[in-house]
């Protein structure tokens, strides 16, 4: 008998929007330990992993973008706080990175084997892309505590 209400509770607290976010910004830092595994053991697997979250990556943003937008609008009305266009570039520039370091992947397959300006490009983008999730994830923790102040429980209108 749990099992149904179970599921009414998870489609009531359903987030696209956050869940979409925490997907792409847990497999950056996943991404950057496999390219320092990469480069401390030399193993080409490691990197061949990295590229697999830079893609899933890749088609995680454009969902965490648009669900973030929606939520902009109706929760906070569209209004034009700096907090919003803040994220909405930091967003863009995490696009751009993944699609700059993806495309420099996809071209060179082997960009991180034979060193260079190349390589040290590709790796310098997967790393600007960290702090770019973290700042994400820091102002996206600051809208959803002006959703629910601390100290105030959680409604089912409002799970934040």
């Amino acid at each position: 008998m749990a099992r149904p209400r179970l599921f009414q509770e998870m489609k009531k607290t359903f987030l696209l929007h956050a869940i979409a976010a925490h997907f792409s910004n847990g497999l950056i830092p996943a991404a950057v330990l496999y390219l320092f595994l990469s480069i401390g053991t030399g193993n080409v697997f490691f990197e061949h992993t990295v590229l697999h979250l830079i893609l899933v990556t890749l088609f995680a943003v454009p969902v965490s973008f648009f669900s973030g937008m929606n939520d902009w609008k109706t929760k906070f009305r569209g209004a034009k706080a700096p907090i919003f266009i803040k994220k909405l570039i930091l967003a863009g520039l995490l696009f751009f990175l993944c699609i700059a370091a993806l495309t420099i992947r996809l071209a060179h397959p082997d960009v991180m084997t034979e060193g260079g300006l190349l390589s040290r490009t590709y790796a310098g983008m997967l790393l600007a892309m960290l702090p770019v999730v973290t700042l994400l994830g820091h102002y996206g923790r600051k809208l959803s505590s002006q959703l629910c102040p601390p100290g105030k429980p959680a409604s089912p209108d409002n799970p934040y």
